[in-house]
Order: C-alpha cells, then sequence, then structure tokens
C-alpha cells in the first residue's frame, strides 16, 4: 500500500527549502522501494492570495486523507494588517487543532560539527541531545473566551483564557513518558503550578501518570527556572514535558543552543501517530528567493515524518547520517557558518545531502 503524503509548501522560504527536502524524499523513495503518492496544497499567506482564507476546504480534506504532512512555513509582513482571524498563523492553528495534533516533539541535538554556532561554550552543549513535548492543541491559544473589549472607563482591553482538561494533559504525559522510556528515562515537567491553577493541575496529572511508569524519573520545574537552566546547564534534560505556550517559547530557546534554528526540525502527531512535520525556523520573509536559507531543520523532519508516521527508521537514519556527513565536509549555510566554512547556498545544501544519501545508499546494497 503506498503512503499518501501531503506537502504544504506555504510562505516566505518555504518552497525554497521543501523543496530540497522533496528531492531527498523522492530519492530515499527510490532506493528503498517506498511507494507514496504525493500531492501539494496551500495553507497560510500561500493560501489567503488564493482562496481568500489561510485553511482551505480543499486542503482540510486532503490533510484528513494523508498518512503525513510536510509544511514548509507560514506567515510574513505582507498579510499583518488583516484581521487576526484571517492571518497565515490561523490555518497553522486550524491544522493543528483539525487534525487533534496534539503532541508536538522538538528535539534540539547539537552536531559535534556544530559546537562553535551555538551561542553558548562548547563545553556546555557538547553531547547536547534534548527532546522538547509540548502540548498543541489546547491552553492560551485555543482557549476560549478570547477577544478584545473596552472597560467601563472606556480602556481598550485584550483577554485571553490558558485552560486544559485533564484528558488533555494525561495523553500528552503518556507521550511523554513513552517517548522517554527510548531515551535517558527522565522526564522534567515545565509549569506555573506556584500561581497557575491550570499548571497546579497539570503537575498533578503528570504525578499520576508517572506512576505507570516506573522506570522514568520524573521531575518539576517552574518555567522561569527551566529557561534559566536551559542556558546555565542545558545536558541535565532528557524530555521536558509543558504545555503550549510555554513549549513554543522554550523550545524556540533550545534551537539556538544547537548553533540555529535552521538545524530545528519538529512532528505534531496525533494519537494514532499521524503526524505535521515542519522545521521551526518560520518563514524568514527577509531572505526569501535569496538561495541562502537552510533546508537541514525541512529535512531533518522528513526523516522525524518516515520515523515517526511511516514506520521507516532505515530511511530516517540514512537521511540524518546524511546531513552529519555533508556537515563533516564542512559545508554550511550563512546561519551555521563559522570562520573558515564552505558556504553553500539552499539548492547547494540540498544537492550535498542528496549525494552523502546516495553514498550511504551504495555502501548499504
Amino acid at each position: 500500500m503506498a503512503y499518501q503524503v501531503l506537502i504544504l509548501p506555504g510562505d516566505g522560504i518555504g518552497p525554497e527549502v521543501v523543496g530540497e527536502a522533496r528531492r531527498i524524499m523522492t530519492q530515499i523513495n527510490s532506493a528503498l522501494s517506498i511507494e507514496m503518492r504525493i500531492s501539494e496544497g496551500l495553507l497560510g499567506g500561500a493560501a489567503i492570495d488564493a482562496t481568500g482564507v489561510p485553511y482551505p476546504d480543499a486542503t482540510a480534506a486532503a490533510a484528513k486523507e494523508s498518512d503525513a504532512i510536510l509544511l514548509g512555513a507560514v506567515g510574513g509582513p505582507k498579510w499583518d494588517s488583516l484581521e487576526p482571524a484571517l492571518r497565515p498563523e490561523r490555518g497553522l492553528l486550524a491544522i493543528r487543532s483539525d487534525l487533534e495534533l496534539f503532541g508536538n516533539l522538538r528535539p534540539a541535538i547539537l552536531y559535534p560539527q556544530l559546537a562553535g554556532a551555538s551561542s553558548l561554550k562548547p563545553d556546555l552543549v557538547a553531547g547536547l541531545d534534548l527532546l522538547i513535548v509540548r502540548e498543541l492543541t489546547g491552553g492560551i491559544y485555543f482557549g476560549q473566551p478570547r477577544g478584545f473589549d473596552t472597560t467601563a472607563e472606556g480602556e481598550r482591553r485584550g483577554y485571553n483564557t490558558d485552560v486544559y482538561s485533564e484528558s488533555e494533559i494525561r495523553r500528552v504525559a503518556h507521550l511523554a513518558f513513552s517517548l522517554a522510556l527510548k531515551r535517558g528515562k527522565r522526564v522534567c515537567s515545565v509549569d506555573k503550578a506556584n500561581v497557575l491553577e491550570v499548571t497546579m493541575l497539570w503537575r498533578e496529572i503528570l504525578i499520576e501518570v508517572a506512576r505507570e511508569y516506573p522506570e522514568v524519573e520524573l521531575s518539576h520545574m517552574y518555567v522561569d527556572n527551566a529557561a534559566m537552566q536551559l542556558i546555565r546547564a542545558p545536558k541535565q534534560f532528557d524530555v521536558m514535558v509543558t504545555g503550549n505556550l510555554f513549549g513554543d517559547i522554550l523550545s524556540d530557546a533550545a534551537a539556538m543552543l544547537t548553533g540555529s534554528i535552521g538545524m530545528l526540525p519538529s512532528a505534531s502527531l496525533d494519537q494514532d501517530g499521524r503526524g505535521l512535520y515542519e522545521p521551526c525556523h518560520g518563514s524568514a520573509p527577509d531572505i526569501a528567493g535569496l538561495g541562502v536559507a537552510n533546508p537541514l531543520a525541512t529535512i531533518l523532519s522528513v526523516a522525524m515524518m518516515y520515523r515517526y508516521s511511516l514506520d521507516q527508521p532505515t530511511a530516517a537514519d540514512l537521511i540524518e547520517k546524511a546531513v552529519g556527513i555533508v556537515l563533516d565536509q564542512g559545508f554550511r549555510t550563512g546561519d551555521i557558518a563559522s570562520e573558515n566554512d564552505l558556504v553553500r547556498s539552499t539548492q547547494e545544501m540540498g544537492s550535498a545531502v542528496s549525494d552523502a544519501l546516495a553514498s550511504l545508499i551504495v555502501q548499504k546494497d
């Protein structure tokens, strides 16, 4: 049976990095005889321009029929003047909610070749292998009521609601613990349980779920301390699990530990392992069309797709090894380049990964 994969190139640098990732998909599918039907759709600003809405019905229908989705990026200043409900980012929130993609996995792995590109001293980040599990379909980004109003005194006011149900917390907790079993068997739950009732419940549920995983060590950390500890001693963490808002912030902070947000892939999974895969770097409209964007996070997102949704671990391993070879060769895009590195364009970097992948496939055969 052929896998059904939907590609959503999106906005800004999205089409550029997705183009290189698609090349790798075609190559690995051919080499390993993986049957795959690939279709394309619209999301975000590109969808607004074409249809007037950020998440068209056609995209929603195709997404629901797909085993996995590869997304480039959404957003840009071109659409900032639109009302909030019609902005590109609403399309991203909508597809996550529509497909119940509740579990966001953001690995922060420092390739040894990039230790010098990290914003921290090499001895603090060398060997870093951290996984942030972020709850993705609840919390303050989706809670009701939300909106704007005016007080009796005529002052404008904006408000949002941070809310989690027990079942929402429990399912992301199980995901974090199950992943920790395959790693270092440590989970750090990040909350603000000293002041926020919603995270008091979060902590209670994490403690309950932990009893079902006696092999895994559970610890708790307030989010402000967690942010500090990520910078002070990031290697103390194995798996971090947290809510939507905190996870959004902490995972971007963790990205800089790896040298560049251009190196950070992500997966957003539903209860059955279907997922949406995307780089963490955003649409970067300031460099769109210049051919300088780093495609490695998108290519590594493809590796995650083969591993988590398509059950093709060999393909995932080969892609990740190919990226390592390219870094060993000294090839870099500008965001991860240091003195004496060989700076390459988006397309040249994709070609280098393709060449490395070809050599690995020959060795495998």
